[in-house]
């Protein structure tokens, strides 16, 4: 396989040593060091249009939370004549952290001489991550092609240039993490291409989601903090961790809730027994329920009523399941497969109705459907699907993607339940399929060769994750984009009486 393409940039002969160790395969120059060096070194890459450059070295760290061989992907580069924003470097970013690097992302400064004692903190005033002596003059001379820089950092504040036996340690650890970080260059380098990505619509958050954070936000907006919630509001990380940044205390159980404070229970539903504990508690209670998966709670109590066992199609231990088995525990039955259907026990063969969770695969629980039927004939089910509407559209959508896309990347988190069902759709198509819980998750191998790609989120994922995804491949290489609509979703669910702005 012949090497990437790729021209480094590394100022002294030392840096240039450290990359050529860690990627024997890439065409390093040494610019020298300084404004005027770099200049110079910069009409190299111009007189190669198109190719990709790195401009790699050592830097001096300004914020003081930087440790000697911490990483610095630049997001721009300032120098006393402007500033150079950079491609975006996520990808690399979430490459070098899964090999345990530590790796920031933001401005470095760039000076004329070096930066130590009362300059240095001034320096790091305006906010710079850190300081070195070419990256600004480099970015600005080099022409248009894809251009990142990464710096190591040698000497901070507490371990300065003039300090020898310090420096000799900081140079040694700065040395090493340079070379092993460009081992994993070489990836990301391959990786380097423009591409298409076409997206799929609808995606992301769906009303159900939006209302149960809107919920939080409102409560949060009109108590104050802190408001506890019941489990995660929805299956995401990065909602979930937005919402404590505000004041939002998310807890297992409600005998972590103190008594008479405010609790929301979360999208996925309760059972009634964790409704009888939180006026036990005296608990001032807030239900962000997604109005269908009440829907289901409602079924599950009228086919109890009427005398009916009824099989639950999901997930054992998913919180909406677990809602849904506690409207009716002595008459439910849970299953994930149409295998597990012979094993059942139910008292009477010709009184069995059904339920789903309403985040399941629609292949996946016709399947299942099919073989309660298959068992007991007589079997009832709810006057409509309990697919939600936002989960079958966005299978609908998926299964459209796999057909043209080389991969799909479905954007949401690993305890999404569809989520993970949109990355079975477009695997059952035929098509790889991964889930990221944004841009930063994406291997660069596994873009090698794609110009493709198929994006999407789970119905938990605000859409500004999928913004971010397409600013990741956009540092990768230019990005065309296009949409693929199969459905369009206008419904909007009512806010529960606590927090409606009309009170």
């Amino acid at each position: 396989m012949s090497a990437p393409d790729l021209l480094v940039l590394a100022p002294l002969g030392v840096e240039a040593s450290a990359v050529r160790r860690g990627a024997p395969w890439a065409r390093v120059h040494r610019t020298g060091m300084g404004p005027r060096r770099s200049a110079r070194a910069a009409e190299l890459a111009r007189a190669e249009p198109g190719t990709p450059v790195l401009i790699a070295g050592f830097c001096g760290a300004l914020d003081p939370e930087l440790e000697p061989g911490d990483v610095i992907l630049p997001t721009e580069l300032r120098g006393p004549t402007g500033t150079t924003v950079c491609d975006d470097t996520t990808i690399l970013a979430g490459a070098l952290r899964r090999a345990g690097f530590r790796v920031r992302q933001g401005p470095i400064a760039s000076s004329q001489r070096i930066v130590m004692g009362g300059r240095r903190r001034a320096l790091a005033r305006s906010g710079a991550l850190a300081v070195d002596m070419e990256s600004a003059w480099l970015a600005s001379t080099v022409g248009g092609q894809p251009l990142v820089t990464l710096r190591v950092v040698m000497d901070t504040s507490r371990h300065e240039l003039y300090r020898p036996v310090r420096t000799v340690s900081a140079f040694v650890k700065a040395y090493r993490t340079l070379s092993r970080a460009c081992e994993l260059v070489e990836d990301w380098a391959r990786a380097l291409s423009p591409r298409e990505v076409l997206l799929a619509s609808p995606r992301a958050s769906c009303a159900g989601v939006e209302r149960a954070v809107e919920i939080v936000e409102r409560a949060l907006g009109e108590r104050g903090a802190p408001i506890y919630v019941r489990k995660q509001i929805v299956h995401n990380s990065h909602v979930v961790g937005q919402l404590e940044e505000r004041g939002a205390i998310f807890v297992d159980e409600l005998d972590q809730v103190p008594p008479g404070a405010t609790v929301i229970f979360s999208a996925h539903g309760v059972s009634p027994a964790v409704r009888r504990q939180a006026a036990e508690r005296d608990l001032d209670v807030i239900d962000a329920t997604c109005p269908l998966v009440a829907k289901v709670h409602a079924e599950a109590r009228r086919f109890a009523q009427n005398g009916f066992d009824i099989v639950l199609v999901g997930h054992e231990g998913h919180e909406e399941v677990d809602g849904t088995f506690g409207e009716a525990p002595e008459r439910m039955h849970i299953v994930s497969s149409a295998e597990e259907i012979e094993h059942l026990d139910v008292e009477d063969p010709a009184r069995v109705a059904y339920l789903t969770q309403t985040t399941l695969a629609v292949d996946d629980t016709a399947e299942v459907i099919h073989a309660l039927r298959d068992r007991f004939p007589d079997l009832v089910g709810p006057p409509s699907s309990d697919i939600c509407y936002a989960t079958q559209n966005r299978q609908d959508a998926v299964r459209r993607l796999a057909q043209e896309c080389d991969i799909v990347l479905v954007v949401g988190s690993a305890n999404s339940s569809n989520s993970r069902r949109l990355v079975e759709v477009a695997e059952r198509a035929g098509t790889p399929a991964l889930l990221v819980e944004d841009g930063g998750d994406i291997p660069p191998d596994r873009l090698r060769g794609v110009r493709r790609v198929g994006l999407t989120a789970g119905a938990s994922a605000p859409e500004e994750l999928v913004e971010g995804v397409v600013r990741a491949l956009e540092g990768l290489g230019r990005v065309s984009l296009e949409e693929r609509t199969v459905a369009r979703e206008e419904i909007h669910f009512k806010l529960p009486p606590e927090v409606r702005p009309e009170r």
